[in-house]
């Protein structure tokens, strides 16, 4: 928690020297069409994939422009996504329900403004070889992680449903090496995203056992990934904010109806990409953006309020959320 209470102090000290409104020399003019454009930086979370695909077909189906916006998609650099909306220093970012809950706890002002994907499409993967098939099977095995205590309670609520020990699991910071790098090493499974990892290593011909945190807890299924913005944003531009969604929203619709295309607007946009597994990916997402939900980026309350029920019954928040204040549906589509 003590990186959390870093992020407050200088993401308070940051926000209370600039602010969110605008100010002149803020707009960029079409000088084809003749109207002002209002600038706004989207943070990722990072490299760009499918998880992202919607804001990258908004921006180039002129989506944005005609929502009044320049929109400029960024990577994260050292500062995170979070830290950078926290601070007003960008508008928007990809970020993560579970960061998002440990910010608001911390009093960091961000907020969820949209569900990217409205299940947990992430879980534990391993090379199908280690035999590896239920959480028992963790037991005297190699995790290789990025070093979050959430790490260690996720596999510790999956181990407890077969009453395995999580001690007996080897946890190793693995940093930003991918799958495919760790099991080369002395790594036995990690935590991916099946839609893109997943995909990836069915390309590859690597067969992998994979075990979603959704078939095990409900409360595992949250939000991943979400995007934010911050309190003052929505204070002092909400047009801004409502003008973002309604863009980003109908890049991502678009995606679900047009897998391939909007792949190929991916692949095009950011060429260092492999075009396979963008399009398998693309293809695989398609279904999971909106899945069971009324509209894209709608989120529940209760899915807010469980998986903080849970990080708090973990050890992971240092007091209950106000959950009510951490996310919002005003700003979709009507």
């Amino acid at each position: 928690m003590k990186k959390w209470m870093l992020f407050l102090v200088v993401a308070m000290l940051v926000m209370s020297g600039c602010g969110t409104k605008k100010e002149e020399g803020n707009d960029s003019k079409d000088k084809d069409k003749g109207k002002q454009l209002e600038k706004a930086t989207v943070v990722l979370d990072w490299t760009p994939n499918t998880n992202h695909t919607g804001l990258y077909v908004a921006k180039a189906k002129g989506y944005f422009e005609e929502a009044g916006l320049d929109v400029k998609i960024i990577m994260p650099g050292e500062a995170g996504a979070d830290q950078l909306v926290a601070s007003g220093k960008a508008q928007f970012g990809v970020g993560y329900q579970e960061g998002v809950t440990q910010a608001r706890i911390q009093g960091v002002p961000l907020v969820s403004i949209a569900a990217v994907i409205q299940h947990n499409t992430s879980g534990f993967a391993s090379p199908a070889a280690k035999n590896i098939k239920s959480p028992k099977d963790f037991e005297g095995k190699s995790y290789g992680g990025w070093g979050s205590p959430a790490e260690k309670s996720v596999i510790d609520s999956l181990m407890k449903t077969e009453n395995a020990d999580v001690n007996k699991v080897n946890i190793v910071n693995i940093g930003d090496a991918d799958f495919f790098t760790a099991i080369k090493r002395d790594i036995d499974f990690t935590w991916i995203y099946y839609g893109w990892t997943g995909i990836e290593a069915e390309l590859r011909g690597e067969k992998i056992n994979m075990m979603y945190l959704t078939d095990y807890s409900e409360k595992l299924d949250y939000y991943t990934p979400v995007l934010t913005t911050n309190e003052k944003m929505i204070a002092n531009n909400p047009d801004v904010v409502k003008a973002f969604i309604k863009a980003t929203s109908k890049g991502y619709e678009y995606a679900i109806e047009n897998p391939e295309d909007a792949a190929n607007i991916l692949i095009k946009e950011v060429p260092d990409l492999d075009a396979e597994l963008v399009k398998e990916s693309q293809k695989w997402l398609a279904a999971k953006y909106k899945d069971d939900a009324e509209q894209w980026g709608e989120q529940k309350l209760e899915i807010w309020e469980n998986y903080a029920s849970w990080m708090f019954e973990n050890g992971l928040l240092e007091k209950e959320l106000d959950a009510k204040k951490a996310f919002t549906n005003d700003f979709l589509p009507e």
